[in-house]
């Protein structure tokens, strides 16, 4: 890191913060296109990361990321990088369904014994960060859950985490010691991506897990064990975020239903310090399951402005949303993040540079504007 962080409030959690995700440099969207890898790759990666880091601090942010530009999705490339998960590519109907579109054909299988291994990538990727910035760092991973949703009960293949309860199990290790080893790496806010506890209050995914025999409440409540396990012994000095959302592929959505299904147990079975929660349109339902968040020092980042379309929301909308929210959560214990990330894919949001910026300079307004600390 170029400067200790010894400042108060260059340390978590902040009143205006995001997702992670960034849309990719257009050097580094061209060589991968081209189909550049290895360590040519990462001499372009190298080169343009630090222009990303330098725009989030020019916009105002205490905390910035690599954008995740030298990755293709958000979750995949980290659990492809465990040790007994790989990855495979099936036929285009093997993409994941978005709205009116379909991810590339990528496929999670579990060939052997789950681990994270001592040299996983992403461990450099978040010291490059730290590296380039005077700000605080952070990296953004799936949780536990996205390897277990995106893992069909067919492409388990060591058998003993054909039991579920086993399969969770290991999981729970094996992200336990993913969160050792950033904090090891001299991370100190990491932020699990467990966007499925959103899926499971639809009734479309609802469905489909009680067909394969799992009860969509009883995966919310495996899930918080899960997460909680991995994270319940992590350094005092480590803050952990959350983010939740209801699906980003080029500016589309996988999901849609309220969060009251998951709210108790992602506030109060989970010892979570910062929640990101979409709420940018109708999709995420009411505010009403803000109300189950504890009193004390969880806060949650509320999401009312979207990184999938250009338009500016207007601030007397976004202070009557926080006032509404505010019914339910004291103000003391809210923030502001985009909803999502803005390239969840290598493919990113239908929206330009430009309008990138001017939605993270609008997430600093707002907390300049609703916090005295901001």
């Amino acid at each position: 890191m170029k400067d200790e962080l010894v400042k108060s409030d260059l340390k978590p959690p902040f009143r205006a913060d995001h997702v992670g995700s960034l849309l990719r440099p257009t050097a580094i969207a061209e060589a991968r296109k081209a189909g550049v890898t290895g360590a040519a790759l990462k001499e372009i990666e190298d080169r343009e990361i630090p222009a990303l880091i330098k725009m989030q601090e020019e916009v105002g942010l205490k905390v910035v990321t690599d954008g995740e530009a030298r990755r293709a999705f958000w979750h995949f490339d980290f659990m492809g990088m465990l040790t007994g998960l790989d990855l495979v590519t099936r036929d285009p109907e093997a993409g994941i369904a978005f709205h009116g579109v379909k991810t590339p054909p990528t496929v999670s299988t579990i060939t052997g014994p789950l681990d994270f291994p001592a040299d996983h990538p992403m461990l450099e990727h978040f010291k490059f960060v730290a590296q380039n910035t005077s700000v605080c760092p952070k990296i953004s991973i799936p949780g536990p859950s996205a390897a277990h949703f995106r893992t069909a009960p067919e492409d388990i293949f060591h058998d003993e985490y054909k039991d579920p309860e086993a399969f969770m199990a290991a999981l729970a290790a094996t992200w336990k010691k993913a969160v050792q080893g950033f904090y090891d790496a001299g991370c100190r806010y990491l932020q699990l991506d467990d966007i499925f506890f959103a899926y499971l209050g639809d009734p479309k995914h609802r469905a489909l897990w009680a067909s394969r025999g799992q009860d969509p409440d009883w995966l919310i409540d495996r899930y918080a064990h899960m997460l909680d396990e991995a994270i319940k012994d992590r350094p005092a000095d480590m803050l952990i975020g959350m983010h939740m959302c209801r699906g980003n592929f080029r500016s589309t959505h996988a999901a849609e239903g309220s969060y009251e299904a998951a709210a108790d147990a992602i506030f109060n079975k989970t010892g979570v310090d910062i929640y990101f929660m979409e709420y940018d349109t109708d999709r995420a339902g009411g505010l009403e399951p803000l109300r189950l968040l504890p009193k004390g020092n969880k806060r949650i980042m509320a999401g009312f402005i979207t990184t999938k379309t250009a338009e500016l929301e207007p601030m007397d909308t976004l202070k009557r949303q926080f006032e509404e929210a505010s019914k339910y959560v004291d103000m003391d214990q809210l923030g502001i993040a985009p909803q999502c990330g803005f390239s969840s894919t290598e493919e990113g949001n239908d929206i330009t540079f430009d309008d990138q910026r001017r939605k993270l300079e609008l997430v600093i307004k707002v907390a300049e504007e609703l916090w005295d600390d901001a």
